[in-house]
């Protein structure tokens, strides 16, 4: 049984990323879940909102895609400030850049100023990766690759479920355990770092890399949101002017996830039985 709906949490500023529209890969209902529950002053969506990759590959768009954007444009007039900054998966977005349609603001990049008066650069990050930058064709392919390995998961967690063990990320590993992975990983963070030391800002938020973090790095403080494919994170600023990562496992679509399995596995057996 559910309990009675709670009151939104209440930010002063929400940065998400990554949330890949138009795959089968995005989590649109946690995301959907999270964008209900929580309400912000400014909300910024820091690319890689739409997959124009992908939906070029294959049509992928069913309602809750619709959803998520009606729900945004929901806050955007109900006062929230929504600024759009389009990555390199939604980079047809970029004809539209320093327009605005009413509360919607869509820029390359912004500076937010926190609570305290602190400068944050914001940017998606995708100009830092010298892959997609120079090499557009191997960043496709990488692309690819990744997708091939979202979906071994699949099949590496149906197996696991099988066996009562919990979720595990083989991209998530991929990244933490290959030497190389490790090593673009470190260099996109010392290159947004810089940039955002060049600009005269305390602290950079950006997404790209699909790696929420929040840490300093030679004097800037470095964050990431992650992203709505597999982590479910967004970063918050608090109305103090501190920041925290949220990692959006809301124990209701736990529940409906596990009760999914359940009838699932029951079904199974049914069938086995007949």
């Amino acid at each position: 049984m559910l309990t009675n709906p709670t009151p939104p949490r209440h930010y002063r500023a929400i940065f998400i990323s990554d949330l890949h529209l138009g795959t089968k890969r995005a989590q649109t209902a946690a995301l959907l879940d999270f964008l209900r529950e929580t309400e912000s002053e400014q909300l910024y969506i820091v690319g890689d909102f739409i997959d124009n990759w992908a939906l070029r590959k294959a049509w992928h768009w069913d309602q809750s895609h619709n959803d998520v954007i009606q729900k945004l444009l929901r806050k955007a007039r109900k006062g929230t400030k929504l600024i759009y900054i389009p990555g390199n998966h939604d980079e047809n977005f970029r004809n539209f850049l320093n327009l605005r349609f009413g509360r919607v603001a869509v820029l390359e990049e912004a500076v937010h100023i926190t609570a305290r008066g602190k400068r944050y650069l914001v940017l998606h990050g995708d100009k830092f990766d010298g892959v997609v930058r120079f090499a557009p064709w191997l960043a496709k392919l990488g692309d690819t690759a990744y997708e091939v390995s979202m979906d071994l998961n699949k099949v590496v967690n149906s197996v696991r479920r099988f066996f009562r063990l919990p979720y595990w990320s083989l991209s998530a590993y991929l990244k933490y355990r290959v030497k190389k992975a490790v090593e673009f990983i470190s260099h996109f963070e010392e290159a947004v770092v810089r940039d955002a030391k060049a600009r005269n800002c305390q602290g950079v938020i950006c997404g790209h890399i699909h790696t929420p973090d929040d840490r300093m790095i030679d004097g800037i403080h470095y964050l990431n949101d992650g992203d709505w494919v597999e982590s479910c994170t967004a970063l918050v600023e608090h109305r103090d002017g501190t920041f925290e990562i949220l990692t959006w496992n809301n124990p209701r679509i736990a529940q409906s996830t596990e009760e999914t399995y359940a009838h699932s596995d029951r079904d199974r057996r049914l069938v086995a039985a007949g």
